[in-house]
């Protein structure tokens, strides 16, 4: 393990983060997990806890409300890697002071993992969660702090299984819902090889203060693409209803919580394509795939297959 970066993930036992945390220890670092005492404790955490001993996991007492604790176990790593959910995003400023205050921190990736906050047409309420986002790269810059920003676009795990459908739990067998013309280009990219990107990018000089893009070519579809690979795999032609993108603000205005929230960043992505429509320049991002050509990751071909 000589030379490899101490990291402590915080969040680690949420959605992204327990495939941080699992690609961290399984790429042999020394792999640090802040937990309260009532996650351990907890029956519904149990089988992510579990895992999280078998790869060797050390867990590190601690709260993001209780600055010392954090102060302590920020101390014995090198890299710090947020991975807090929508509610604690803003309090990651708890974490920035905690790091300026320890002062030995190589390196501090924020909880992203979605769209480039910066290069955004979002309404609300995504444009809320985006701009949070947004302020805690300020902050970070601000500070000093060395960090890397990872943009992993779409979660292939969450909006695949259904085609993107809000509210289905299978892909659509009959008829599929477009927001917009289908056109705009989005990227979709699989649970793992998210983690496995950005646990590769912890001590790359490369991705130093810098965007870290996962751009893998294999998963760039548009709707109108996504939909014409389902119905090549299951031998149909669906019915396609297209949502005008005037229809698509009111659907966000008139949803409760949390769909106004999935509609509004799906509005962003599918319908402005910010995922696509800009292009990575070299003073501030870098692109996963063409950094790390050895990955083998998950195609959306591929990731389809399971659901025909």
């Amino acid at each position: 393990m000589a030379g490899k970066s101490k990291i402590l993930i915080v969040g680690g036992t949420g959605y992204i983060g327990k495939f941080v945390v699992e690609a961290s220890a399984k790429a042999r670092h020394p792999t640090h997990v802040l937990v309260r005492d009532s996650t351990l404790s907890d029956p519904a955490k149990a089988p992510i806890i579990d895992n999280f001993k078998s790869l060797g996991v050390n867990f590190v007492s601690g709260d993001l409300y209780d600055h010392e604790s954090l102060v302590k176990a920020i101390k014995e790593v090198d890299v710090v890697i947020s991975s807090v959910g929508h509610a604690l995003l803003a309090d990651q400023d708890k974490i920035i002071s905690a790091i300026k205050q320890a002062g030995n921190v190589k390196r501090f990736f924020p909880s992203e993992f979605g769209n480039d906050v910066d290069r955004v047409h979002a309404v609300e309420p995504a444009k809320s969660a985006f701009a949070v986002k947004a302020e805690i790269r300020r902050a970070v810059e601000a500070a000093g702090i060395p960090y890397t920003y990872v943009s992993s676009n779409f979660f292939a795990g969450y909006f695949l299984p259904n085609l993107a459908q809000p509210g289905a739990s299978t892909p659509p067998t009959d008829k599929v819902v477009i927001l917009g013309d289908g056109n705009p280009k989005a990227i979709f990219d699989k649970e793992d090889d998210i983690a496995t990107y950005t646990i590769r990018a912890v001590d790359d000089p490369r991705t130093l203060n810098k965007i870290l893009y996962i751009k893998p070519p294999g998963n760039i579809y548009s709707f109108n693409d996504l939909v014409a690979l389902w119905e090549k795999k299951i031998g149909k032609t669906l019915e396609k209803i297209y949502v005008p993108e005037e229809q698509v603000l009111k659907n966000i205005q008139e949803a409760p919580i949390p769909l106004n929230v999935i509609l509004s960043i799906s509005h962003s992505v599918f319908v402005k394509g910010d995922h696509t429509n800009f292009d990575i320049e070299p003073s501030f991002g870098v692109e996963a795939t063409e950094l790390y050509p050895d990955v083998k990751y998950t195609t959306v071909d591929e990731f389809l297959n399971r659901f025909v």
